[in-house]
């Protein structure tokens, strides 16, 4: 069963790092297409400072996606993510806060289904990109070097 795992680890770091990658990407080039929405949306779970965290929340959510996706700074780029995806859990998936009619069940799994990914960002924060990344190449070309 161990070989079996041991063949598995290698695609399986790549598809993961490319499904996180995607959930980032896709998001924020949405919330490019569809800004004024969501500045009313951000506005109407009362978070601060809109004109600041939406562009660096989009630039975050691409930049980092891609860069989880290609292994470049994976582990950073991971705990980054892990730390912004808390931050939207909190302010926009804040079900323990909603006024009466709020979509509570809604907004709960949408906060836990954020924890669960938070949870494997963390991991890959802790883990790193493995092979087949920019990370990889680079640290063999330093040990040849």
């Amino acid at each position: 069963m161990d070989k079996l795992f041991n063949m598995l680890e290698t695609p399986s770091l790549l598809l993961g790092r490319a499904l996180l990658g995607i959930y980032f990407i896709l998001p924020g080039m949405q919330k490019i297409s569809k800004y004024e929405m969501m500045t009313q949306y951000m506005d109407k779970h009362e978070v601060p400072f809109i004109e600041v965290l939406l562009p660096l929340t989009i630039l975050l959510q691409v930049m980092l996606g891609i860069f989880i996706i290609v292994g470049f700074k994976a582990n950073y780029a991971a705990f980054l993510l892990a730390g912004l995806t808390f931050v939207i859990s909190i302010f926009m998936h804040n079900f323990w806060n909603l006024p009466e009619g709020g979509d509570i069940p809604h907004e709960t799994q949408n906060f836990f289904k954020n924890m669960g990914i938070m949870a494997g960002l963390l991991v890959l924060s802790s883990r790193g990109s493995a092979q087949f990344s920019i990370d990889s190449w680079l640290q063999k070309r330093k040990v040849t070097a």
